[in-house]
């Protein structure tokens, strides 16, 4: 829950800063960045459950 958290202050300052500065927010459209977030988690998941598979 810690890292979560701190995940999410972290994005907060990042996102004020970058708004501050007038720059372009560093992430895609909201649902296709969460999206794109959560393919990679699964597709990381998905290769870990084959590797485990193929060395038993």
């Amino acid at each position: 829950m810690k890292a979560i958290l701190l995940s999410l202050i972290t994005g907060f300052v990042v996102g004020a800063i970058f708004r501050l500065l007038k720059l372009p927010i560093p992430a895609p459209n909201a649902l296709a960045g969460i999206m794109g977030i959560f393919g990679i988690f699964l597709g990381a998941i998905f290769v870990e459950q084959i590797l485990k598979l193929l060395t038993k």
